[in-house]
């Protein structure tokens, strides 16, 4: 089912939770709403499901103007944070309830229901349990259980308010894994709310990034991470390192150095953002001088801190960490340049 929104606001008081949002989800994508607490993610997945209605827009499932219909009439399924499970009801139960909660016209005869929860048993990975309760289950099972209870009406969007928020770090990388196999399998169109940028760059078919109301860039996860469109957007999606300078005659400079890299701005304030895995050592006066403040290991890297002169902030440099790379030592000087990099006009 396509799902299209169209100049969606929503205000509390004030606040523009938020402000003419448009965006288009295509059948079967797995779309991820990313941004920051109060960036309007969670908002937006409760207007399209009906439990907020929005202050002006449309909410279109397909050619179907959804905006005024209710919850139940909307036909979503709904997957929170917390699960929701009824713990005085059996894993079966849970994932029946929807189909027995239907009107008598609508209602599917016992048999087909039975037939439907154990498909999706099977499908959930959980054929043998579903006579235990919610609280037999581990959380990642639980999750696991509300995803199929969700499945089980045959929704026309599945919505997913931080799916995995109450899950430890191992738990969260095996589910959203096994979430985006189960996607696979059945080609739902699915709309997931996250503050986690790993999460939605892993999981996601395109990534939505909102600010304060508005969708700051629409894109796959290499378009979001490797070709971000405002500061914003390279600031918040992965780690960044940045320089303030000027761009002179198609060259960006930073403090009192000649060396500078090319850009397409015209001259005036500007700040440069580079990955720190997308910084080398230069040879000589081919960088910028900077001042190794500290180093920390990380895995396969050693992050290096580097003050540079007339910089507010440190830069960050990702050095691999192989025997045969020497390790700048903590106060000796070097010379930096980025690889790939991305300026913008102040």
């Amino acid at each position: 089912m396509d799902l299209h929104i169209r100049q969606l606001s929503k205000r509390y008081r004030d606040v523009a939770a938020l402000d003419a949002v448009d965006l288009d989800i295509a059948s079967g994508e797995l779309v991820a709403l990313l941004g920051p607490s109060g960036s309007g993610k969670t908002t937006l997945l409760r207007v399209i499901a009906g439990l907020l209605h929005a202050d002006r827009g449309q909410v279109l499932f397909g050619e179907t103007d959804a905006t005024r219909l209710s919850l139940r009439e909307r036909n979503v399924g709904f997957v929170f944070q917390h699960y929701a499970l009824f713990r005085h009801m059996t894993v079966a139960e849970n994932i029946a309830f929807g189909l027995r909660s239907r009107p008598r016209a609508r209602r599917p005869d016992k048999a087909t229901i039975a037939r439907r929860v154990e498909e999706l048993l099977g499908l959930i990975q959980l054929a043998e349990l579903g006579e235990r309760y919610p609280d037999q289950l581990s959380g990642g099972q639980r999750q696991r259980v509300a995803l199929a209870r969700a499945l089980a009406i045959d929704p026309t969007v599945l919505l997913l308010d931080e799916p995995f928020g109450a899950l430890d770090a191992k738990v969260r990388v095996d589910l959203r894994r096994w979430l985006r196999r189960l996607h696979e399998q059945t080609g739902q169109t699915t709309l997931f709310v996250t503050h986690d940028q790993e999460e939605a760059l892993e999981l996601a078919d395109r990534v939505v990034v909102l600010r304060e109301g508005r969708i700051e860039q629409v894109g796959t996860p290499d378009e979001i991470y490797s070709a971000p469109v405002s500061e914003y957007v390279f600031d918040f999606i992965g780690r960044a390192s940045t320089l303030d300078g000027r761009v002179e005659q198609g060259r960006f400079l930073a403090g009192d150095t000649s060396f500078g890299v090319p850009v397409d701005l015209p001259d005036g304030p500007a700040r440069l953002y580079a990955r720190p895995h997308d910084l080398s050592l230069a040879p000589g006066h081919d960088g910028w001088p900077a001042r190794v403040l500290a180093a920390h290991r990380l895995a396969d890297r050693i992050t290096l801190e580097l003050d540079l002169p007339g910089q507010s902030r440190t830069l960050e440099f990702d050095v691999a960490a192989t025997p045969d790379v020497e390790t700048p030592a903590v106060g000796r000087t070097i010379a930096v340049k980025p690889l790939r990099y991305r300026v913008y006009s102040r």
